[in-house]
């Protein structure tokens, strides 16, 4: 018998109906995933970067005025990988994909950014936070190689207490009688002030001494400031200049003064050894914590990295997070990176404080 051929034609309708509804599902599920971005962010292993190498056709930290001398293995800085910022949300699929890896952490954003925050604003304050950190490092390794410090008075607070009084360019040489030579005295010679009192401040502007009375105010923490940011100045030492490319924050900060240190010193400081690490830097030497350690430990070891260096605050952070065949040493100081360095150089590392 033939086939109903209004029959035939119902059968090849609906199939049709069936197979454009399944593709109209399919397509649907594609755009959401492409074009719904989930309020989270994601961090990941980033790259180390050796600050003893190139980037871009150039050093990292490029010297002059003062001789260098050649160095081997490596001091790197270490990096986290973030997808998710303002102005780089991903999409549903990247959220999926990072749930189901390990080495991902996924955080609300939220947690990590302001509601208000912008690409621009994030990027302009990473930007001045690599700043800072390059500058502390180049004076933390300054101060240690010997070179005289000068104290400078870089910004004023408008409704601070040094507003009319001090300004910016103002070099401090004494704080209540006692002589600055180094930035971070100022700072421990204020908290040791009587708080009912005026600090004295002896500024040398345009040549001229003078003497400020300047009262102070609570800052949180038990500490007092004077509204003022101050910055050190070596004017006997070389220009450094440090190119970091595109990585933004503070924690660069300890690997950015071995570098430097490293250069300007006779014999290579690590003696051949592979060595990363974080922290960031402070002018009084002191090593501080960061985030992500844990990613910039497994960075350092996909990067070759046998030793790292970690800031003592982030020990807890480090327990149980260390990659096989990495051994990480706890420091504090400027000057405990560099003892610990050298004892890696001598074959001693072994002995060194562990988290």
């Amino acid at each position: 018998m033939g086939r109903d051929p209004v029959r035939a034609s119902w059968r090849l309708g609906r199939r049709t109906r069936r197979f454009l509804l399944g593709m109209i599902i399919v397509l649907a599920v594609v755009i959401g995933g492409t074009y719904v971005h989930p309020p989270y962010v994601v961090n990941r292993a980033g790259p180390a970067v050796n600050t003893l190498g190139d980037l871009g056709g150039g050093p990292i930290i490029d010297v002059a005025g003062a001789s260098t001398y050649p160095t081997q293995g490596t001091l790197s800085f270490t990096t986290v990988a973030q997808y998710g910022g303002p102005g780089y949300e991903f999409t549903a699929w990247t959220f999926l994909a990072a749930l189901l890896d390990p080495r991902a952490e996924v955080l609300p954003y939220d947690v990590v950014y302001p509601p208000d925050a912008t690409a621009q604003n994030v990027q302009d304050a990473t930007t001045a936070q690599m700043t800072s950190s390059q500058n502390s490092a180049e004076a933390v390794a300054f101060a240690r190689l010997g070179y005289a410090e000068q104290t400078v008075v870089s910004t004023v607070m408008s409704d601070g207490p040094s507003a009319g009084k001090l300004q910016a360019g103002d070099r401090v040489m004494a704080v209540n009688g006692t002589p600055v030579t180094r930035t971070a005295q100022v700072s421990r010679l204020i908290q040791q002030a009587d708080a009912d009192k005026p600090v004295q401040l002896a500024v040398l502007r345009s040549g001229q001494r003078r003497t400020e009375s300047v009262a102070t105010i609570a800052a949180g923490n038990g500490r007092r400031i004077i509204g003022v940011g101050l910055e050190a100045d070596f004017p006997q030492a070389p220009k450094v200049t440090i190119n970091a490319g595109q990585v933004g924050g503070p924690s660069a900060g300890l690997m950015f003064a071995l570098g430097v240190y490293d250069k300007l010193t006779p014999g290579a400081l690590t003696g051949g050894a592979a060595i990363a690490g974080t922290g960031t830097m402070s002018l009084d030497g002191s090593v501080g914590p960061i985030g992500g350690i844990a990613h910039k430990m497994a960075g350092a070891a996909a990067y070759g990295a046998s030793w790292f260096l970690a800031p003592s605050g982030n020990c807890e952070q480090v327990a149980g997070k260390v990659p096989d065949g990495m051994s990480v040493v706890r420091v504090s100081s400027f000057d405990e990176a560099i003892s610990a360095v050298e004892r890696i150089a001598s074959g001693q590392g072994s002995s060194l404080p562990a988290c």
